[in-house]
């Protein structure tokens, strides 16, 4: 006799079916398990056996064949331990033969026969549901899984002998609910900056329009501050953003205690991360920092201290928003929609154009650390900043100033005024001008006459390629939603091509 059970592989975010077939037939006594797994699943044959017996199940005195079909499709990961073990019960007439048609199977198994929580709870149980049936995965797994729909069937138990009980009708197992993460209670807020007004307003239109950002300072002038206050006035997930980044974070183990918050990502790796660590890798091909930041924001802190090659490899991400990780037997695609927010002093002792400071190595400080930052990497940066040190008299000055709040709500609005906008053109799944193509952004931030003039000669005079171009029209495009204006006016291409300007001497120096 076979016994089947559904589970799925994870490739990328996407969960492929696999076919669990288990037979016991006499033979040499033993488990083999085929179908290409790798050490993990190989391993799965000593705990199933333990947990197996730990719950009071012994195997019989025969050869037992475990076959993972596809045959020729890789099979990594702990959680193929339970969908093994029910195979066997059911091969062994433990549990009926037919209750584990109706669902997909995932788990780790302790040696006591408790289920161990395992990553990708969320993808298996939208796999499922697209396959139109349940879901059996560990409890600590379960809050996460609840969110693929409230019309999924979810089985979530403790143990082997629970979920036994539950097919025999001695015991009950309830469906979990979805559990929400609570937004922390001290986020970093604007009011906490003194002075920086201008660094201040372009962190507003970066938030405005999810452009790309670059702050350039010397050390002190808070430009790591800034940034670490940028969550405060983004607008919160959307329920399909809000799953997509739930995903990703569910296949890299990220989900503490399977809880989901609409709060946007924000990422801050050390600037020793490598190319795997950045953009995704290693030997299960997981997803890098540039995908944990999906529809979130990277934050890359003393840019040009990254490895040169790490950093050109952000180019395609922040170019068509996904991470392509090829290797010679597979493929995989992780979605990568971030905004880029660095920062950097302007040299490598760091205050170069300070009032009073004058660099023993000259004109050179600055143009070789700048230079480590390449052209086309420059080229896709939206708004560039100077950000100067902060005077006595601002650190002095009592009032208060602007909170995050009142800034999160003109960026909200701005939001929607830019959804309903492509709503109207017929592309909701846009939500942001950075995300426009250019075609359309053609249309959206056609200037007035002036405007028009203006743009004309800053893109002769600055030799704007055509990226330059269209990024100076979408940040238009924010400053005039951010004002509720429909037409893009000159003030706001003025504005605009002044955080251009600001990055001209790193791309010379490129």
């Amino acid at each position: 006799m076979v016994a089947r059970v559904s589970t799925v592989a994870f490739q990328g975010i996407e969960g492929v079916p696999v076919d669990v077939q288990v037979m016991v037939a006499p033979g040499k006594v033993g488990m083999q398990i085929v179908g290409l797994p790798d050490k993990a699943v190989a391993e799965s044959r000593e705990r199933v056996q333990a947990a197996l017996h730990a719950s009071g199940l012994s195997l019989p005195a025969k050869k037992v064949t475990v076959n993972l079909a596809p045959a020729d499709l890789p099979k990594e990961g702990s959680h193929f331990d339970l969908p093994i073990a029910l195979g066997l019960m059911a091969a062994l007439g433990a549990i009926p033969g037919d209750a584990l048609d109706g669902y997909v199977v995932i788990g780790e198994l302790n040696l006591d026969g408790t289920i161990a929580a395992v990553s990708g709870a969320l993808p298996a149980a939208i796999g499922a549901n697209g396959l139109g049936k349940g879901l059996i995965c560990p409890s600590d797994s379960s809050a996460e899984a609840a969110w693929a729909g409230s019309e999924i069937d979810i089985l979530a138990p403790r143990s082997l002998i629970a979920l036994a009980n539950h097919f025999r009708g001695t015991q009950v197992l309830s469906r979990p609910e979805p559990a929400v993460r609570a937004s922390p209670a001290n986020m970093p807020d604007l009011a906490d900056i003194k002075g920086q007004e201008s660094a201040k307003r372009a962190l507003e239109v970066a938030a405005a329009g999810n452009h790309n950002l670059l702050m350039v300072g010397p050390p002190g002038s808070g430009k790591s501050m800034l940034a670490a206050r940028l969550p405060s006035i983004l607008p919160p997930l959307s329920p399909p953003e809000l799953l997509e980044v739930s995903m990703i974070h569910s296949i890299a183990g990220q989900l503490a205690g399977g809880k989901l918050s609409d709060r946007r990502p924000f990422r801050t790796p050390h600037h020793s991360a490598t190319m795997a660590a950045m953009i995704g890798g290693g030997l299960r091909a997981k997803p890098g920092e540039a995908s944990l930041a999906h529809n979130g924001v990277l934050f890359l802190d003393e840019f040009p201290e990254f490895t040169p090659q790490v950093l050109d490899a952000l180019r395609q991400p922040l170019e068509t928003a996904e991470c392509i990780i090829a290797r010679a037997n597979h493929r995989v695609t992780y979605p990568a929609a971030i905004q880029l927010v660095a920062a950097m002093n302007p040299c490598r002792c760091g205050m170069a154009g300070e009032p009073g400071h004058s660099c023993a190595r000259g004109p050179r400080c600055v143009s070789d650390y700048q230079g480590r930052i390449s052209g086309p990497l420059m080229d896709r940066i939206d708004i560039r900043i100077d950000v100067p040190s902060v005077t006595a008299a601002d650190l002095i000055r009592p009032a208060p100033a602007e909170p995050s709040a009142a800034v999160a709500r003109r960026v909200a609005r701005a939001r929607d005024i830019q959804m309903d906008r492509f709503i109207a053109f017929g592309m909701p799944h846009i939500l942001s001008n950075a995300r426009c193509s250019t075609a359309m952004i053609e249309k959206m931030a056609e200037p007035d006459a002036g405007g028009l003039q203006l743009l004309r000669d800053a893109a002769e005079k600055m030799k704007f390629s055509a990226r330059g171009y269209h990024r100076v029209l979408k940040v238009a495009r924010t400053l005039a939603d951010l004002d509720e204006k429909m037409t893009v006016g000159r003030i706001h291409l003025a504005e605009a091509i002044s955080y251009r300007i600001a990055g001209e001497r790193l791309t010379a120096a490129a």
